[in-house]
């Protein structure tokens, strides 16, 4: 037994350790910051609460009242689930279709959806938002097919890895027992396409759920989502409601915190079999 091994495995360790304290504190504070009061965060925003700076619920209450939370948890959630099942779906018959099928047009839509990764949002932003308001799309359904646009890259091509390593013996067995194509696709690939369809939807969750940017100029205030409620608790010359900011950043954070811990071993294993497998 090598004897530098377990010196290597303990620095190892105290790396990883040193790094997810790193990671973790940001928030913690936020969390911590959440029971002070509003006039205490800036004075001592490393300081625990203590009996002087302690203020219960008080936050949580006055950020719900000020931001209209219940609205806009309610327009996060429903542009983020249907965002999210457009894109696997669509995104997965795309994938299978263009690496099944080889043509010059099959192609150049892979180059096409690889090379839209590469695309800054920043040079496109002003132009898709001037089409979205041309097409009627700055609503809550509409901004979906915007969504499915922008998650198609990354997504075809971590299922386009994966269908590579399908045998293709399979799928043709399923055409001799007298499948058409979409029930070959939907009973065949499909299932065996889940550990990579079920990374695709965490990435993509947890990009849309905490993404301001794009709903800010697509649906702007009409239809506020989780981020945007939470920016306008900045008021004007520079005040802010910092309590009520700190407690809405816990309750933005906690469901897809909670649903990357449930699913997080999902994410390894679907990443590596799309890119070993292509």
């Amino acid at each position: 037994m090598n004897p530098r091994r377990p010196l290597l495995h303990m620095l190892l360790f105290c790396l990883m350790l040193l790094l997810g304290i790193l990671f973790l504190a940001p928030v913690f504070i936020v969390l911590m910051n959440s029971f002070k009061g509003r006039f205490y965060i800036a004075d001592a925003p490393f300081r625990l609460p203590d009996a002087a700076t302690f203020c219960g619920l008080q936050n949580y209450q006055n950020g719900i009242a000020k931001t209209g939370f219940p609205s806009a948890f309610g327009y996060s959630l429903f542009i983020t689930v249907f965002s999210v099942l457009a894109v696997v779906f669509f995104c997965s018959m795309t994938a299978w279709y263009i690496t099944r099928v080889h043509s010059p047009l099959t192609a150049a839509l892979y180059y096409l959806f690889v090379f839209s990764m590469i695309v800054p949002f920043q040079m496109v932003m002003f132009t898709m938002s001037r089409v979205a308001n041309l097409l009627r799309l700055d609503n809550p359904v509409g901004i979906l097919l915007i969504y499915l646009g922008f998650g198609a890259g990354l997504s075809v091509f971590m299922f386009s890895g994966f269908v590579k390593g399908i045998p293709l013996e399979i799928e043709e067995a399923a055409l001799i027992d007298s499948c058409s194509p979409p029930q070959t696709f939907f009973h065949v690939v499909f299932p065996v396409l889940r550990p990579t369809a079920v990374t695709v939807a965490i990435l993509n969750t947890m990009w849309i759920w905490n993404d301001y940017l794009l709903p800010y100029l697509v649906i702007g205030n009409r239809y506020r989502t989780i981020p945007i409620a939470v920016q306008y608790l900045r008021g004007g010359y520079g005040s802010q409601d910092m309590g009520a900011m700190m407690a809405m950043l816990v309750l933005t954070i906690l469901p897809v915190v909670i649903f990357y811990l449930f699913a997080q071993k999902y994410i390894i294993k679907g990443v590596i079999a799309g890119a070993v497998k292509g």
